[in-house]
């Protein structure tokens, strides 16, 4: 490599790319020794758990052709991994469970194929909760994944694998899922960033559980995770957009950022849920994003009687999870009937509507990820009866769902961006949740505090 070549454990993925298409690096170069990271350090962490290193060195070749004949693509040449649960042709997706092994996998999910289009380098697969159902990335299949900083932590789940491997410095770019925070819990326990997108903006066909194609659903989404806020705008780019059959009618343009610096930036700042205990510096690390926002220009109230009412939204975000969790699983809870699945999706609707009202006048509302920061492993965590220490009270684990259904219920964007850390060091997030639709305005203000960050 010729100087003066970006250090890839830190780099973000924008700055990769800009070295391979000035030539400063080859793509094959850049490959391997994405691989002699991934081989060093993932000894100890167990994050990339679906290795793909030699037809990964096929596609660098290929990227390195293509930029020599002067192509430009978002991503060329560029190596990242994906999340276990997306289907790669030829790779195995068992979402941890062992029977999935001997599934066949034909087909790129669509994602995966518009990051190969747009030049990705995909070395592997990283690693999740079993069923994408744990804040551990735990399962049978390929063990548990270790906290890059602690190992007596758990790296946050289902998408543990990816925050990880980022973290560690092994890729610059990874693509995640979420519907219960498996995207913004991991960022925030492992110090990246990521985004839940505004529901429906990124086709998830191809994220499907292992031999059973479903429709798409009313809360899960896929995402990026990376570790700069700008490479999660160029990310979302690539990704977004109608699938096939929409795209022959429909094209996609999201609007611009509301604001890109604070200045008028209206935000509403929460630090207590009624249904979910918050730690003391969960609580710090907001109010101080709150303090520098305000610092910077921006309008910062900490109440609103416009916010919707959020223990009646999390009492229906429960239930829609919990429907959707078990489908095609008829023991694993009881079945509510048509009209309570129809009384849901009317109440989803209506929780839309309360925060259009809220975001005519907020911009954003900066609120915790989870209550804590990474917390020690927990061996088959049982949702109802596991419960978390926090500011040493007990609490229960399943109730740090509410600050992920914040945004889910209503289908809003949100952007995890790092904000601070524990007197033990841990990563601590912010979650910064905006308008339907609006995700460069949550992706703009993760980037002004990254860039401001001191």
């Amino acid at each position: 490599m010729t100087p003066p070549f970006p250090d890839i454990e830190t780099a973000s993925a924008s700055q990769l790319v800009k070295a391979l298409a000035a030539r400063q690096v080859s793509a094959l170069e850049l490959c391997d020794a994405t691989i002699a990271r991934i081989e060093d350090r993932d000894r100890d962490i167990n994050a990339v758990v679906v290795r793909d290193f030699d037809r990964a060195r096929e596609q660098a070749r290929a990227a390195d052709a293509a930029l020599d004949r002067g192509e430009r693509r978002p991503l060329l040449g560029l190596p990242m991994t994906v999340k276990e649960a997306f289907n790669v042709a030829g790779l195995p997706t068992t979402w941890g469970f062992e029977f999935a092994r001997a599934l066949p996998v034909t087909e790129d999910a669509v994602a995966v194929a518009r990051l190969k289009a747009a030049g990705a380098v995909i070395v592997g697969k990283t690693n999740l909760a079993l069923a994408l159902g744990d804040y551990e990335s735990n399962n049978p299949t390929y063990g548990r994944t270790l906290h890059p900083l602690d190992a007596t932590r758990t790296p946050g789940g289902s998408s543990g694998g990816s925050a990880a491997a980022l973290a560690a410095g092994m890729v610059s770019l990874e693509l995640g899922s979420d519907v219960g925070g498996s995207i913004r819990v991991p960022a925030h326990f492992c110090g990246v960033y990521g985004h839940k997108p505004s529901h429906g903006l990124l086709p998830t066909r191809g994220h499907d559980f292992p031999g059973y194609q479903a429709a798409s659903d009313v809360l899960s989404v896929i995402g990026p995770m990376a570790r700069s806020a700008a490479d999660l705008e160029l990310a979302l780019i690539v990704l977004a957009g109608p699938d096939a059959d929409e795209a022959t009618a429909y094209r996609l343009q999201l609007p611009p950022a509301r604001r890109t610096t604070p200045q008028g930036l209206r935000v509403l700042a929460l630090t207590e849920h009624p249904s979910a205990r918050t730690g003391a510096d969960m609580k710090r690390v907001v109010e101080d994003v709150a303090a520098r926002l305000a610092k910077a220009g921006a309008h910062v109230a900490d109440t609103s009687t416009l916010l919707p009412d959020l223990a009646d939204l999390q009492s229906d975000y429960a239930k829609l999870l919990v429907t959707l969790a078990t489908r095609g699983a008829p023991h694993a809870a009881p079945s509510i009937s048509a009209h309570e699945w129809l009384r849901l999706l009317d109440r989803r609707m209506q929780w839309r509507k309360r925060f259009h009202l809220l975001f005519e006048s907020f911009d954003v509302v900066v609120a915790p990820p989870f209550g804590t920061a990474a917390f020690a492993h927990i061996d088959a965590p049982d949702w109802e009866h596991t419960t978390l220490t926090i500011d040493g009270e007990p609490s229960m684990y399943r109730d740090q769902l509410a600050w992920s259904g914040l945004a889910t219920v209503a289908g809003l964007p949100s952007t995890v961006a790092p904000a601070g850390k524990t007197a033990q060091g841990l990563p601590l997030g912010v979650q910064i949740i905006g308008p339907a639709l609006q995700d460069r305005t949550t992706i703009a203000v993760a980037r002004w505090l990254e860039e401001n960050a001191g």
